[in-house]
């Protein structure tokens, strides 16, 4: 039985559909991606992040984006926090978890009445109206009057689910963990419930 989710949610740029490692995508949605070649479907719930890729091809095609690559500072990571909390508020779910790097979240989530998509959503949402609402929003500089601000996130998520208190156990270590693998420090978020 499924206890909990390890979720990493990406920021704008940070993990393309067509990336060479591979991505759950299975189209493109931006033609000027589409010339980096198609989506890279994979069915493997293992991260590919080691696999080798060509960083100038990356490079490039995170150049042919519509906005620039999101990257949260520790202003933004922040407000991020905060939004989740309102999501934890809101719903009851419960986050064992959590490191908000300048690129991608880690978040390691208890299973709740809502499925897992209905809770990413909301954290995303959440997140994103208090960056707005703080008058931090990364992408705000290319607001548009005529449409909505851009979100600072990709589309979807990627997610590999808990059947075991050990593996639950493992995760959480992982993602309290990676701050620290990126050089920077470790995070202490409020909105987390420890393991007991």
């Amino acid at each position: 039985m499924i206890i909990a989710s390890h979720v990493i949610i990406s920021a704008y740029g940070f993990w393309l559909p067509n990336d060479e490692r591979g991505s759950w995508s299975d189209f493109v949605r931006r033609w000027e991606l589409l010339r980096f070649g198609p989506a890279t479907k994979v069915e493997t719930r293992k991260s590919v992040a080691n696999r080798p890729f060509d960083p100038v091809l990356r490079a490039d095609a995170k150049r042919a984006l519509m906005y620039p690559p999101v990257l949260f500072n520790g202003v933004q990571a922040r407000a991020i926090a905060s939004g989740f909390a309102k999501t934890i508020l809101r719903t009851g779910c419960v986050i064992h978890a959590c490191a908000i790097l300048p690129d991608h979240v880690h978040l390691v989530l208890r299973r709740h009445r809502y499925s897992m998509q209905e809770v990413v959503n909301l954290l995303k949402g959440n997140a994103t109206a208090m960056l707005r609402e703080e008058g931090i929003h990364p992408l705000a500089p290319y607001a548009d009057k005529n449409k909505p601000l851009p979100s600072p996130w990709s589309h979807g998520h990627w997610m590999v689910y808990i059947d075991n208190e050990s593996y639950l156990r493992a995760a959480v270590k992982y993602v309290n963990d990676n701050p620290m693998k990126e050089g920077k420090r470790k995070q202490n978020w409020k909105l987390v419930t420890p393991l007991e």
